[in-house]
């Protein structure tokens, strides 16, 4: 009796979906503008925002230089948006703010074309193209608009976005640990922590370059180790400064054990060639 009454309710089900795809497509290759609009806004509202946006599409040449013309063309945008086609979210937002300059909307335009730019930026180990670009356009949108409500929100997405790029940069500094090249791990990290000073992964390159240090030292000519040892402490100290509790800090202290052995079997090889 229950599977009856589910097969009943299926198929009155697709026959209300069959009726309906039947009506839209009809309205889809129908002339009627105005009803096109109507429904269009229908859909909208009801979060059918891919039957909508086929619909505004059909119909703006038919509203251009008309009063409705702002209405249909900002709500053609919010249809990408809704959808996650973002990059043509962003031209018609864009277009919007060029063609209606003085628009009550153009506030909330030109931040949802910002928004469009930063839902494509991609993850960070691809190309960053779009993360600079989504940046820029947040950072004109606060320039513009620095008093707006959005702008808490703009500052949160930038932010994102850096740290994106931060660790991208990383990364890469990390890589050079990774494969070996020593010297290349110093340079790169170096370079990273003057270029990001407050970043999130400062204490992690300062250890990077560290072991990278400690790997060169322990291994050194015996001319130059001494030299590179005392270097090490140096960069110890510059570490527990800031991060006196620091994540890597067991390493870090096993490292300097032997560092202080080392250092104390060179003074006494030195003193002994002196006697």
């Amino acid at each position: 009796m229950i599977l009856k009454r589910t097969l009943v309710f299926l198929v009155a089900l697709l026959g209300i979906l069959g009726v309906s795809c039947s009506d839209y497509q009809k309205l889809l290759n129908s002339d009627d503008t105005s009803e096109k609009y109507k429904q269009a806004e229908v859909y909208y509202n009801n979060g059918e925002y891919r039957k909508a946006n086929r619909l505004l599409e059909q119909i703006i040449p038919k509203y251009r230089g008309k009063p409705q013309s702002q209405r249909i063309i900002f709500f053609f945008a919010e249809s990408y948006f809704q959808t996650k086609s973002y990059i043509l979210a962003a031209y018609q937002y864009e277009n919007f703010v060029k063609s209606f300059p003085k628009s009550d909307r153009l506030q909330e335009a030109t931040f949802k074309a910002a928004k469009s730019y930063y839902f494509q930026s991609p993850k960070y180990s691809l190309d960053q193209d779009d993360t600079y670009t989504a940046i820029e356009k947040l950072q004109i949108f606060m320039n513009l608009y620095p008093d707006s409500e959005y702008v808490d929100e703009a500052n949160q997405m930038i932010a994102e976005l850096q740290e994106k790029l931060e660790k991208k940069e990383f990364e890469i500094a990390k890589q050079y640990f990774t494969i070996r090249d020593y010297r290349a791990a110093i340079k790169s990290n170096e370079t990273f922590i003057g270029s990001f000073p407050g970043t999130k992964f400062r204490e992690e390159a300062l250890y990077t370059k560290f072991i990278a240090s400690y790997e060169i030292a322990v291994n050194s000519i015996d001319s130059k180790k001494n030299e590179r040892l005392e270097e090490l402490k140096q960069q110890y100290s510059i570490i527990l400064r800031y991060y006196p509790e620091s994540l890597f800090l067991e390493d870090l202290d096993k490292k300097m054990i032997q560092v202080n052995t080392l250092l104390d079997k060179e003074k006494q090889a030195t003193s002994q060639q002196t006697e």
